[in-house]
């Protein structure tokens, strides 16, 4: 007689628990407010650093172009002097005129604003250069 007893008490929960869904999504939310403004603040990103960075591009076709951190920054494209801005951009399209299929390869001091290297990566691509890549810096070891 006792057979269906019971009733409906151990029918199955249907609903889904939402709670752990939204507190999930409130820390991401936390995450993303802390992370947007340092993002934007320029914060100085250290360029990683390769044990041993090809000491030369590998051939004829990529274009070193260094950038150093002064005040104000410095750029060298080929030539030991330093270049402005404005010098550097337009030997950036004379470069480009000469040599359209040319690789840039920039070479950044680690000091330098991760907005002053990316502004450098748009002059180059500016200036026409579809592969514009980043070289690391050669650790420095022991005191110098």
């Amino acid at each position: 007689m006792g057979m269906g007893g019971g009733g409906g008490r151990d029918k199955l929960q249907s609903d889904i628990n939402v709670t752990p869904l939204v507190d999930v999504c409130l820390v991401l939310l936390i995450i993303f407010m802390v992370v947007t403004p340092l993002l934007q603040k320029g914060v100085s990103v250290q360029i990683p650093q390769a044990d041993n960075p090809d000491k030369k591009p590998e051939n004829a076709k990529q274009k070193l172009i260094s950038v150093q951190y002064s005040s104000p920054v410095q750029y060298y494209i080929d030539d030991p002097k330093a270049k402005s801005k404005a010098e550097f951009q337009s030997a950036l399209d004379e470069l480009y005129q000469r040599n359209p299929s040319a690789e840039i390869v920039i070479k950044a001091d680690q000091r330098l604003k991760y907005g002053e290297v990316k502004e450098v990566f748009k002059m180059a691509k500016d200036a026409g250069f579809q592969d514009v890549g980043l070289i690391a810096e050669k650790k420095q070891k022991g005191g110098g």
